[in-house]
C-alpha cells in the first residue's frame, strides 16, 4: 500500500469514527436544556423550592410547582421535574388573573423550552422554535403546539393539573 493511500484511509477512518459522536451531540437535548438561563438574556428563571418539586398530586389532581412571587418575578415558572414531563406556567396575556400551563417540552425535538419575557414567548434553545404563552407555534421548525393543562393560584401557590 502506498503512503498516500494509507493516509487517505486513516483520514477516512478518523472521520467515520467521529461521525456518531457528532450525531449524538446534535440529538441530545438534555444538555441544552440543563440550564435555566434565558437565551435572550442573562437572568435565570427561578425554579420552585426543592420541597415543592415533584410534589405528590393532591386529591383534586393539582400539584404545587412554585409561588406567585416566583411567577411575578420571572414571568413564568418552568418545572423540569414535573411528572409526566416538564411544565411551564405563565399569566394569560388577555387576563393577568388567569394562568396558562403548557408542556415545557418542545414538540420538534423534545428540548425544554425557556421563557423569553421580553417577547412574551417560550423559546426552544435547541432549534429556535417559538411558542405563544398559550402553546401555539409562533415560529418553527416545530409544527405542533405545546400541550395545555389546567392551572390556578391558591393563596401564594401556583398549581398545575395534568
Amino acid at each position: 500500500m502506498k503512503r498516500r493511500e494509507f493516509m487517505a484511509w486513516v483520514g477516512f477512518g478518523t472521520l467515520a469514527s467521529s461521525l456518531p459522536v457528532a450525531i449524538a451531540a446534535c440529538m441530545d437535548p438534555s444538555q441544552a436544556a440543563m440550564t435555566s438561563v434565558s437565551p435572550m438574556g442573562s437572568s435565570a428563571v427561578p425554579q420552585p423550592p426543592d420541597d415543592q418539586l415533584a410534589s405528590t398530586p393532591r386529591s383534586d389532581g393539582f400539584v404545587a410547582i412554585g409561588t406567585v412571587a416566583q411567577l411575578n418575578q420571572a414571568g413564568a415558572i418552568i418545572d423540569k421535574d414535573f411528572k409526566p414531563h416538564a411544565v411551564a406556567v405563565t399569566r394569560d396575556p388577555a387576563n393577568a388573573a388567569n394562568l396558562i400551563a403548557v408542556s415545557a417540552v418542545c414538540t420538534h425535538r423534545g428540548c425544554t423550552v425557556r421563557w423569553n419575557g421580553s417577547r412574551s414567548q417560550f423559546a426552544c434553545p435547541c432549534h429556535g422554535s417559538q411558542f405563544q404563552p398559550n402553546g401555539a407555534v409562533a415560529k418553527g421548525p416545530a409544527n405542533q403546539p405545546l400541550a395545555t393543562y389546567a392551572a390556578k393560584i391558591e393563596g401564594d401557590t401556583v398549581l398545575v393539573k395534568v
